[in-house]
């Protein structure tokens, strides 16, 4: 009887079945937690934006979660980090337009962007125009609708900023070599997420979706949060177990004190 007892843990919350299995939910619990950030940690890098020409979609401040990737994992819609010394030497952040083989042109009959002729719907894109007398940047493009028509070469890609009226992008650059295109190369990561002050994936733009090679998916940050969210719960609740165990232990005995 009493071998049975201590399986079951007795009534102070030490040894037995219960103790085991809350040692194995607090050991899995920081396997999950630990490995979720490790696992993020190398699939991931945070970022800050310092523009506002990704705007709305990422705004001046935001971090963000880039996942790293090559260059050949780019696709149509893809908001990247990447670096070309013709335009500056810092990271920068646009969207992915066109890739190899793509015409790309401005405008249709609507004022829209096409790519191989097919018009794109970019709900994404502020298109705001800045104030009559604005003085704008060097390089940078006239505001909306400027026509242009660009055939990018294998293995680069045309980007633009979702705020076109003031972006700095591939059209500032259409009268050098590659016509404003950057090589895949020269991707570091595609921005997955913001982070701060808001937190949320980032959607993939439908309209790219019937062209050849389709739209990416999403990394893998989902499930390393909810890897992370399952270890620190399972942690919390093995830990609980023993002091649980025992205030209710104790309230058992009064009860049965105050019965007698």
């Amino acid at each position: 009887m009493g071998g049975t007892q201590a399986i079951r843990g007795g009534g102070n919350g030490h040894g037995g079945l219960g103790n085991v299995l809350s040692g194995i939910a607090v050991a899995v619990g920081f396997a999950l937690f630990l490995g979720g950030f490790v696992w993020g940690a190398v699939v991931y890098r945070p970022y800050t934006v310092p523009t506002d020409s990704m705007m709305p979609t990422v705004r001046p401040g935001d971090r963000v979660l880039a996942q790293r990737i090559g260059g050949d994992e780019v696709r149509r819609g893809d908001v990247v980090v990447f670096t070309d010394t013709a335009w500056s030497d810092l990271p920068m952040v646009k969207r992915v337009v066109g890739i190899g083989g793509d015409t790309v042109k401005c405008c249709g009959a609507a004022g829209e962007l096409t790519v191989n002729g097919t018009a794109l719907d970019e709900p994404y894109v502020d298109d705001t125009r800045p104030d009559p007398g604005t003085a704008l940047p060097p390089g940078q493009p006239a505001p909306g609708g400027i026509p242009f028509e660009v055939t990018v070469p294998e293995g680069n890609l045309f980007l633009l900023g979702d705020r076109r009226s003031a972006s700095l992008d591939s059209r500032s650059h259409l009268q050098e070599a590659g016509q404003g295109t950057v090589p895949r190369s020269g991707v570091n990561a595609r921005v997955d997420a913001l982070a701060w002050p808001s937190a949320g994936m980032l959607e993939r733009p439908r309209t790219y979706e019937a062209l050849p090679g389709g739209v990416s998916r999403p990394g893998p940050l989902p499930l390393q949060v909810a890897a992370v969210a399952a270890g620190a719960v399972l942690v919390v609740l093995g830990a609980a177990y023993g002091p649980l165990v025992r205030v209710l232990g104790r309230g058992r005995r009064r009860e049965r004190a105050d019965a007698g």
